[in-house]
């Protein structure tokens, strides 16, 4: 998509408001475009979470008005919802045979979390939480994260050898790279160091019996 070149912006609350009517422009004239030669005008990601944004408070506004009216629209929803949910799970099927194909729609943000929303998403969660963790190790210097389990919507990860890296801003990231990749994730927990290390001696030992 054609954008003008780059321009001098206006600083503060300014730019952000023009920033965001400018947004939001680019989606209500690709809204009312039609298909030129057969294709519909595309939109990149600032564009697509701006309608995302516009989809959720549309939907939330239903929610909160009363009246048979309203409850019928959210229906409808929740049946085009099934809809496209069944249409994306037989791309997913006839794709199946090309990892590199499945493994490029899985990859695209969008697309992953639509395929999430409907139980069709190709690779298993912690497959896709490892793939997320193993993209960060050039922020790790040197270190490791490391997923150690799933329990309860509840990713468990350990960060070790991370010593001199900005520790906030690390965990943040992580936290983000995970849910980003798994959306229906309720929470990140982090743990840092390693594991304490119980020799087997120890796990096999039985307690003495008291005097």
């Amino acid at each position: 998509m054609g954008e003008p070149a780059a321009r001098a912006r206006p600083v503060g609350a300014s730019a952000r408001r023009l920033e965001d009517a400018e947004a939001t422009d680019r989606v209500e004239r690709a809204e009312s475009a039609g298909p030129a030669d057969g294709v519909a005008e595309r939109l990149d990601d600032v564009e697509v979470a701006d309608l995302v944004g516009r989809v959720e408070a549309e939907l939330s506004a239903l929610e909160s008005m009363p009246g048979a009216t309203a409850a019928r629209a959210l229906d409808a929803v929740a049946l085009l919802t099934r809809v496209y949910g069944e249409a994306l799970a037989r791309i997913v099927d006839r794709v199946a045979g090309d990892r590199a194909v499945a493994g490029e729609l899985a990859a695209d943000e969008l697309v992953g979390h639509l395929l999430v929303l409907h139980g069709v998403h190709p690779e298993p969660l912690p497959q896709r939480v490892a793939r997320a963790l193993d993209r960060l190790r050039p922020l790790l210097g040197g270190g490791e994260a490391r997923l150690e389990g799933v329990e309860g919507g509840i990713a468990r990860v350990r960060l070790s050898g991370t010593h001199g890296c900005g520790t906030r801003p690390l965990e943040d990231a992580v936290r983000d790279a995970v849910l980003a990749t798994a959306p229906e994730l309720s929470r990140v927990d982090l743990r840092s160091g390693e594991p304490a290390f119980v020799p087997v001696e120890a796990l096999l030992s039985r307690p003495s019996a008291a005097p």
